[in-house]
């Protein structure tokens, strides 16, 4: 194939085109004409590969048809106004609709690590499968305290926040399992408390609470609050209510991710906590209140803005044009 002569031939539909993609708005006959040019942009970029494949042509196809193809399918550009809604009403819809899961999953939690703190304490069979009476003393007396100033603060926020928001994310995306967010949550109690036992076990329970107090109100929550939309995830597939359950699970699943994605912040906070004020050499009264006011907000955030976003009509699920349910303006 000739790449000069075809250039040549198709430059004027290829430019009416992008002239098309660039319009603010279209009306009904211009919608059909851009339809119809990137369909002919998309063969003629399919013809280039495979006949002559030429470098600088095919960049500039390539960028043609996919910015053709973002009109015709309804994609933007994100704006700030964008930014504002995820941060403002996405995310604390999602977070104020899922509030009674993670309070459910907040007081079983607790419980849970109650028990099994107990029950570890209370039995020598128990306790002694953590470990021998030597490396229960090293970790209760050296181990526990130190990891919170192994690595410097800056890496060890960082290590901290992605892995908690690792734990969160898979725990938001596992919810369809059933079982995953389940196993993640019971896993998380049953270590907390087996740490407080052995703690206690060696008459520091009160260091442990200063230790994990700080970081941990916001951090737990966060994770409380991740198995809770992983566990609303399953039974969305299960009880789908009066929607399909594709669209329902659709649309809570992107609800959810919300959710997710919501939480990096948070959990961001809680490692700058965990890494620069639980081991700084102030009173424990400061470093806990530092974690409970860190605690109050999340809240604040989640009831405040998110009672109204949810009465404005947001759930935490994407707009109807981002969704993928969109068509072109016209005018």
């Amino acid at each position: 194939m000739d790449i000069d002569a075809f250039s040549v031939a198709h430059r004027d539909q290829w430019e009416r085109l992008d002239r098309l993609v660039a319009a603010p708005r279209l009306d009904g006959a211009q919608v059909d004409e851009l339809v119809t040019l990137y369909r002919s942009a998309a063969r003629d970029l399919s013809r280039i590969r495979t006949g002559a494949p030429d470098p600088q042509l095919l960049a500039e196809m390539s960028t043609r048809v996919a910015a053709a193809r973002g009109r015709v399918n309804g994609t933007r550009e994100l704006r700030g106004s964008d930014l504002r809604r995820f941060a403002t009403a996405s995310v604390p819809a999602a977070l104020y609709r899922l509030r009674w899961w993670t309070i459910g999953v907040t007081l079983v939690e607790v419980t849970i690590a109650v028990v099994a703190g107990l029950w570890t304490l209370r039995d020598p069979a128990a306790m002694a499968a953590l470990g021998s009476p030597s490396e229960l003393d090293a970790y209760a007396h050296q181990s526990f305290e130190s990891y919170y100033s192994t690595y410097a603060a800056p890496t060890f926020a960082s290590i901290v926040w992605t892995n908690n928001a690792r734990i969160a994310a898979l725990s938001v995306a596992g919810g369809i399992t059933g079982v995953l967010p389940g196993y993640m949550l019971v896993a998380n109690a049953v270590n907390v408390g087996q740490a407080g036992a052995v703690m206690a076990d060696h008459g520091m329970l009160g260091l442990f609470l200063a230790l994990i107090s700080p970081h941990g109100l916001l951090e737990l929550t966060c994770i409380f609050i991740a198995g809770a939309a992983g566990l609303k995830l399953f039974w969305t597939m299960l009880v789908p209510g009066p929607r399909p359950r594709s669209v329902a699970l659709a649309q809570e699943g992107r609800a959810l991710i919300t959710v997710a994605v919501g939480l990096t912040a948070a959990l961001a906070v809680a490692g700058l906590i965990e890494a620069f004020v639980t081991p700084a050499p102030v009173p424990w009264a400061l470093k806990i209140t530092v974690g409970a006011l860190a605690l109050a907000v999340l809240w604040a955030y989640t009831l405040g803005l998110g009672r109204r976003a949810v009465a404005a009509g947001h759930s935490g699920d994407l707009a109807v044009e981002d969704a993928g349910e969109s068509t072109l303006q016209t005018g």
